[in-house]
């Protein structure tokens, strides 16, 4: 559920336009009428916008935007621009490009089959390769095969689960793991990628009742670094995905400093999906709401904008 708070009655996309040209003219830039208006349009909204923006000043509003904003602002206001699968596309593009591989495969292994065909579309618009040349291109080994797994067809959505091949899913993977000397990623890969979600929710309490060890404390041991992330992250958004952001976003804001990338990243990419049951599993696990949490690591117009986006506290 979106915790986006659009106004009731819109002005029209050309009268945002005029606005925000309007907003860009003299000394500085009026960065309270950019954020009214930009952080309360939906992501047809926003487009429509653009449009109108560049019919009537023959300049990208995308563009201006960078040069008149600065700073984690204009990281999270340029981000927000693009609608979901395009902001994902040019997420992904950015991690796999720049050797920062986490934010690829948390936003590769968090989608669903749905939202990846999206992606993927968006991705060979945008920058003229295919999504899987880019994964060839940039990651190796067991995640690459993880990565190319996941956003290869077949896909699976269904909501339908087969007890019997829940089960048989919670041995092969035993076997694979932690009966045998040393581990059969391939068989971990299929499965976790080739099952639907809602059969994926199955087999981790399976598993946990038939070999006494928790599904997730077997990915750890029998695998590491983005591999092991990967599979972590397909397992825990096959369960309860709100939970799962809730946790990337207290990570963030945990201790000394705050890691501004992935707060903008989980904010802007999830407001018009499920923000806001993120916001309810984070005042469930950590007592205190996600606004308050990042009104006290942000500051000034980035932190407007931030809370802008997250809406009323509940």
């Amino acid at each position: 559920m979106s915790s986006l708070i659009v106004p009731p009655i819109l002005t029209s996309p050309r009268d945002d336009a005029i606005k925000l040209h309007g907003a860009f003219k003299g000394w500085g830039c009026d960065t309270a009428v950019v954020i009214d208006i930009l952080a309360h349009r939906d992501a047809i909204q926003r487009a429509l916008i653009q449009q109108d923006y560049r019919a009537m000043y023959s300049e990208d509003l995308c563009k201006r935007l960078s040069s008149e904003l600065s700073g984690k602002l204009e990281m999270a206001v340029l981000l927000w621009m693009h609608d979901p699968a395009g902001r994902d596309a040019v997420v992904m593009r950015n991690s796999l490009t720049t050797g920062s591989l986490k934010a690829a495969t948390e936003v590769i292994c968090s989608r669903t089959p749905s939202q990846i065909q999206l992606i993927r579309q968006h991705y060979h618009s945008k920058f003229g390769v295919h999504l899987e040349d880019d994964i060839k291109r940039h990651t190796s080994g067991d995640h690459e095969k993880l990565l190319l797994a996941y956003v290869s067809p077949p896909w699976n959505e269904g909501l339908e689960v087969d007890r019997q091949v829940v089960e048989n899913d919670a041995k092969a993977l035993y076997k694979a793991g932690e009966k045998r000397l040393g581990t059969d990623e391939r068989t971990f890969i299929r499965i976790f990628c080739e099952r639907s979600r809602a059969h994926l929710a199955y087999v981790a309490p399976v598993y946990h009742s038939m070999h006494g060890i928790s599904l997730r404390k077997v990915v750890k041991k029998e695998t590491s670094g983005n591999f092991e992330y990967g599979l972590l992250t397909i397992l825990k958004c096959s369960e309860n995905p709100a939970k799962y952001f809730a946790k990337v976003l207290h990570k963030a804001m945990k201790g000394l400093g705050t890691d501004d990338t992935t707060l903008v990243r989980v904010i802007v990419t999830r407001t018009e999906i499920d923000m806001q049951y993120i916001k309810a599993e984070y005042s469930k696990k950590y007592k205190k709401t996600l606004t308050d949490a990042v009104h006290s690591e942000t500051s000034g117009n980035y932190r407007t904008f931030l809370l802008s986006l997250l809406g009323p506290k509940y």
